[in-house]
């Protein structure tokens, strides 16, 4: 498994514990691997709550109008690279 960078290891700490997922921890999450119909069997509802998650935590929205959405949900290392362009200092 590829090594998590910090703001990578954040985001899956974030991820799991707004899901409440059991049976994976953050270090499990490769930062490679799709985050919706892979190992984590994540759906569009879990979408909308990582999104929520996310504006709370980093001070801006992802919006589910935006046509790069399938670009930016892909894969934790996606998503994570994504926040840290957008985030709110």
């Amino acid at each position: 498994m590829v090594e998590q960078s910090t703001a990578q290891h954040e985001l899956a700490t974030l991820i799991v514990e707004s899901l409440n997922l059991e049976t994976v921890t953050a270090d499990q999450i490769d930062p490679d691997a799709p985050l919706f119909g892979g190992d984590l069997g994540l759906d569009s509802i879990d979408a909308l709550e990582v999104a929520l998650a996310v504006s709370k935590r980093y001070g801006f929205q992802l919006r589910s109008d935006n046509p790069e959405n399938r670009k930016i949900f892909n894969s934790l290392r996606t998503l994570s690279e994504h926040i840290e362009r957008h985030r709110a200092v």
